[in-house]
């Protein structure tokens, strides 16, 4: 594992990254084609599913220059048909001299298979260089390959007291423009944003993303908006009319144990989710199951803290993203999670991953101590 190797992947990462918001539910992957002298000869990124892979675009743009080079990809190619055709056939048709992998793709439709399949064609293979950030790019979509299971990331907003709502409920804003624009981002890579009937009720909230909120550049805003995420609302009891903003704003999904005629939600063009019960509510662990199912990596929860602390007591949570402003809202505003607890050691310890300052509000990103996957490195 040589310097230039770190270099060409770190290269490889950045392109990756610009598929950040679209490329859903596929991973983010990037390639660099560099052929004996050093000198890259072609590049690309995975732009959205169904469309061709990093390493495809990157072999087009070399062209005959792709003979005998080094491709570095930030996942293992592909060796199986969906909807495009295995990756891997192609750098070995391309002629390619060496392939050096990130990861091992954890799709058991590929796990190893690719980078055999070069192998076994006489190209010389090797995984690992920069793999923590690659996992870390993808994790929603390897932590759902690995068990199942989406990356759920919930998102809070609180004053410096720790409290989200004054105690009529109004809540709107507590954070300034950059923290809103922040969230704006978090939605945007999100498969899917999940929010409760009384988040739905009391704010009018849509959970859509704003083209003029989220600070990308102009190809980053097209694809983003060309891919938002689906909007999901637990709503057990059918509260929610079909009159609200949320519902008016585009197709959502409602996840209930009610079992009425589904005709009104689908002539709106909504879709309902029925689910099992656990004590009286929408069964989440099932929900995130069956979300993961249909192929949601990242689940971004806006919720208030009831919804947000059965979340966090059922230990369903990956990563916390707390925005914190600069204001005190008393002792008769709304906590941050509805989490009874009575004694210190029943307290949930977190990591703290980051804290930066976000405008004139202050970010901060932890994750419970039992956690697995992380999207930091």
């Amino acid at each position: 594992m040589s310097d230039q190797d770190h270099f060409f992947m770190a290269q490889a990462l950045g392109l990756a990254q610009r598929g950040l918001y679209s490329t859903h539910p596929n991973p983010r992957v990037g390639c660099v084609l560099v052929n004996a002298q050093g000198q890259t000869v072609g590049q690309g990124w995975h732009v959205r599913a169904g469309e061709p892979h990093a390493e495809v675009h990157a072999l087009r743009q070399a062209g005959e220059l792709a003979k005998g080079a080094t491709a570095y990809v930030t996942l293992e190619p592909c060796s199986h048909y969906g909807r495009t055709p295995p990756c891997a056939d192609a750098l070995i048709a391309a002629g390619v001299k060496r392939v050096v992998a990130a990861l091992q793709d954890p799709n058991p439709q590929v796990a190893g298979r690719g980078l055999k399949r070069l192998h076994e064609a006489g190209i010389e293979v090797q995984s690992g260089v920069l793999a923590a950030q690659a996992r870390a790019l993808n994790i929603g979509f390897i932590k759902r390959m690995e068990t199942g299971m989406p990356f759920v990331r919930v998102k809070l907003a609180m004053s410096l007291d720790g409290r989200t709502a004054m105690a009529s409920g109004e809540s709107q804003w507590i954070t300034g423009p950059a923290a809103r624009s922040a969230v704006q981002r978090l939605r945007a890579r999100s498969s899917l944003v999940l929010t409760g009937a009384d988040t739905v009720l009391m704010d009018n909230a849509r959970l859509t993303l704003r083209a003029s909120e989220l600070g990308l550049d102009e190809e980053q805003t097209a694809l983003a908006l060309s891919r938002p995420p689906l909007r999901v609302v637990v709503d057990s009891r059918l509260r929610v009319p079909l009159n609200m903003p949320f519902f008016s704003a585009g197709p959502a999904v409602v996840a209930t144990l009610n079992n009425p005629s589904t005709e009104a939600h689908q002539q709106a063009g909504h879709r309902l989710l029925l689910c099992p019960e656990a004590e009286g509510h929408v069964d989440l662990t099932w929900l995130l199951h069956q979300l993961a199912q249909e192929g949601a990596n990242e689940v971004l929860v806006e919720a208030g803290p009831t919804l947000a602390g059965a979340f966090a007591r059922q230990g369903l949570v990956d990563e916390y993203c707390i925005f914190m402003a600069a204001k005190l809202m008393g002792s008769s505003a709304r906590p941050l999670l509805d989490w009874p607890l009575a004694r210190m050691e029943e307290a949930s310890a977190l990591r703290i991953l980051d804290i930066r300052a976000v405008g004139s509000d202050w970010q901060i990103i932890a994750a419970p101590e039992q956690a697995l996957y992380s999207a930091y490195v």
